[in-house]
């Protein structure tokens, strides 16, 4: 998906111990990302799906002021496909497939990864960052981070998902008060209303991070990403669909290894050793 553009250290990424480390690099511009990184971010969660050597993802940003200010509007998006001579500057429906090509897919990416993503939120999250945060199974924020839901101010409708994610976490007039008024919200207000995981000093937050993420990446890898769908369909499918579901997700389960080491680490009264597989 992503375009051959742009400078290819405005996303750095790492494999270390299982770990997929992602680091917006754009610290001088708000860490704002312009659609070539949103491509590469989408790419990269879908990757980090399909392949066997991550289990673990985490999302954090360069610097300590900002993770993630949203999209960054003054890199202008390549026309897809063709456009007739006479056909107007703005089609009906563009920004429509925009949409749904950009931060919803972000989104989707992030959500239907079967590896944790944890968000190590190193500063703001407005807009689309805020997104991110909302999208990551698990956060962890320095002490001066904090999150704008920042559209309103701008006159704008919450994209990226935010109306979907948002009320799931803090309840629906808690989302509204969020989403109407646009103020900021503290680290450790986020974490009370249940956004953020820890709050931790920020020379501490890549250590946390780093903590967390490899204690998952040496967990039972496909036990977590089932358990991480059947969470995220509990709230939309019916209990009998539910019900039925975990039972397939307990019998794809039960032929992994690691479910067999599970099983004989018990027995034999010794610490597991999970494969991730």
């Amino acid at each position: 998906m992503s375009e051959a553009v742009g400078d290819p250290d405005e996303l750095l990424t790492r494999l270390e111990n299982g770990v997929l480390w992602l680091t917006i690099n754009r610290a001088d511009k708000g860490n704002a990302i312009p659609f070539y990184v949103r491509d590469r971010l989408i790419d990269a969660f879908r990757n980090a799906h399909w392949d066997v050597g991550v289990r673990a993802v985490v999302l954090t940003a360069a610097g300590e002021r900002h993770f993630c200010t949203g999209a960054d509007l003054s890199v202008p998006q390549p026309q897809r496909g063709t456009k007739p001579a006479e056909a107007p500057d703005r089609v009906v429906g563009s920004a429509i497939n925009m949409m749904r090509a950009g931060f919803q897919q972000l989104m989707t990416a992030i959500q239907d990864c079967e590896k944790p993503v944890i968000v190590a939120l190193n500063g703001t999250a407005a807009g689309g960052g805020g997104m991110l945060v909302l999208a990551a199974d698990l956060v962890i924020a320095a002490e001066n981070a904090k999150l704008i839901q920042v559209f309103v101010r701008r006159g704008l409708v919450p994209d990226g998902g935010v109306a979907y994610l948002l009320p799931r976490v803090v309840g629906m007039h808690k989302a509204k008060e969020l989403i109407f008024f646009g103020d900021d919200l503290s680290a450790a207000d986020a974490a009370t209303l249940g956004i953020v995981n820890k709050v931790v000093p920020a020379a501490e937050l890549q250590s946390a991070a780093k903590d967390w993420a490899e204690r998952l990446a040496a967990g039972p890898t496909k036990a977590i990403g089932w358990g991480k769908k059947l969470l995220h369909d509990a709230s939309e499918l019916s209990r009998r669909d539910l019900l039925e579901e975990e039972a397939m997700m307990v019998e794809l389960n039960s032929s992994t290894v690691d479910s067999g080491e599970g099983v004989a680490s018990f027995r034999e009264r010794r610490a597991p050793e999970w494969k991730g597989w």
